[in-house]
């Protein structure tokens, strides 16, 4: 599900330019932002400690104390404060000092409106999934909760305890949709460096050639299209805790230089050769058997006995039914307030009709289809016959008009390579459904970059580099 909107966020402006300060103030109008500009930097370290901001917008030429002064002051005292430069100064190497200094992302003026708005509702969300506590209690209103009573769910609760606190890495296991994420989650926030960030890769969401630079970064020049230095999220993650997840999705060669990593715990960017510092708390996830892999050689298990230090595995649905009671009053309750209905009810012939379910799709298909029961449903209890509508319509779906056209596209293609009309079939497929599915993102999101990119689980630079490859700038919805 899409992270809510950031609502009427409190943020703090800082620029000597007064024109510069209204126009930046101008362009967050439309997420209700309520911003307070000061033009001297040692104004707004003080207000940015003092005080409770949502996000920190900065010039990175001050008077008094500089741009990067105040970065390093504000996140030394608040480091899941989102800090977003915004400069007409400075090249690649200012950026990349921003960032090391904790900034959330570093942006030239005049930034685009569009750009701006989603980099800070973006980076506020961040900052609240960080802080946001991943409770086991089941009427917790929060959107991260692990709920379940069963003796699975209760030995999980016991494992996260043994070893959130310890340093190790860990390997959370378990199949799609059973919620590896708010375990990896909650490792971090009972681990002792959740003061710092967490920083978030989907290994399975990234194309092989961008990976390694997504990782460890790249230096100016060490590919087409690396017009400057980047930093990779191992170097952001020093010292801190990296989230690597389907793990089991990295390609071979990308697998020997993690494995580099997690023993001399350093990197080197793409292009470069100088060593750099990445120790940080790695948490990886994967829903494949990873040891059926190292046996058909896809996967190294030099490597998988680094990961498998210490392991949680998650059980399906199908293995704790008596938690699924549970997972429907409050996934009920949950999208009822979503959706605003007053008095959201499912009847008990229906809960024993979706405890009877396998639920290949786990607690994620169990969402989805009470998500759409409440939409049907509206006012009235959700009953044993809407559902069973829902469920035949998925298979429908699946089975029939999506699996008839894709098999005679795919048919089609083939057959151009047969007659010699392309060289190959596979890579001109797989351009064809990657640009579909970025089209229909960003269609969906509205032009909303930012929350498309969630929903397909890839990063915000990898959004923007998709959408500029495949020429997808629709405009914005209202």
């Amino acid at each position: 599900m899409a992270a809510a909107p950031v609502k009427n966020p409190r943020i703090l402006i800082v620029d000597g330019q007064e024109k510069d300060a209204a126009r930046t103030a101008a362009l967050l109008a439309p997420l209700g932002a309520e911003c307070q500009v000061v033009s001297d930097g040692q104004e707004a370290a003080e207000r940015a400690v003092q005080e409770k901001f949502d996000a920190v917008i900065t010039e990175y030429r001050l008077e008094g104390l500089g741009g990067l002064a105040l970065l390093h002051h504000i996140h030394k005292r608040k480091p899941r404060l989102p800090l977003i430069v915004l400069t007409s100064g400075g090249g690649s190497h200012t950026a990349i000092e921003a960032i090391k200094l904790g900034a959330y992302d570093f942006l030239a003026k005049p930034a685009e409106a569009e750009e701006l708005q989603e980099i800070v509702a973006d980076a506020i969300r961040d900052a609240r999934q960080m802080s946001k506590p991943v409770s086991t209690i089941e009427r917790d209103e929060s959107e991260d909760v692990m709920i379940g009573r069963s003796r699975a769910m209760t030995q999980i609760y016991k494992e996260l305890g043994k070893i959130a606190a310890t340093p190790v890495t860990v390997l959370v296991r378990g199949e799609t949709g059973t919620g590896k994420e708010l375990i990896a989650r909650a490792l971090y926030q009972h681990g002792h460096r959740a003061h710092l960030p967490l920083v978030t890769v989907n290994c399975a969401a990234i194309p092989d050639n961008l990976i390694e630079s997504e990782l460890f970064g790249h230096e100016r020049g060490a590919f087409t299209g690396a017009v400057g230095q980047r930093i990779g999220k191992f170097e952001l993650a020093h010292n801190a805790t990296l989230f690597l997840d389907e793990i089991g999705d990295l390609n071979l060669p990308l697998q020997a230089k993690l494995l580099r990593v997690l023993q001399e715990r350093t990197i080197q960017r793409v292009g470069g050769k100088e060593d750099i510092p990445a120790d940080a708390r790695l948490i990886a996830a994967t829903h494949q058997n990873l040891e059926k892999m190292v046996a058909e050689g896809r996967f190294r298990g030099d490597l998988f006995y680094r990961l498998n230090v210490a392991s949680l595995t998650l059980p399906p649905l199908r293995e704790r039914r008596e938690d699924i009671p549970l997972l429907i009053e409050y996934f009920v309750g949950r999208f009822g307030r979503e959706l605003s209905l007053t008095k959201p009810a499912i009847t008990k012939d229906a809960v024993r009709y979706l405890c009877d379910l396998p639920w290949p799709g786990n607690i994620r298909q169990l969402q989805n289809v009470l998500r759409k029961a409440l939409l049907k449903s509206r006012e009235f209890a959700i009953n044993r016959d809407t559902l069973s509508d829902i469920l035949r319509e998925s298979e429908q779906a699946v089975d029939g008009v999506l699996s008839d056209t894709l098999s005679a596209f795919v048919q089609k293609t083939i057959q151009k390579a047969v007659e010699g009309d392309i060289e190959a079939a596979l890579p001109e497929l797989n351009k064809t459904f990657e640009k579909e599915i970025y089209r229909q993102a960003i269609q969906l999101s509205g032009g909303n970059q930012a929350q498309a990119a969630r929903w397909l689980g890839v990063t915000r630079f990898t959004m923007r580099e998709k959408l500029t490859q495949f020429e997808l700038r629709p405009k914005r919805g209202k």
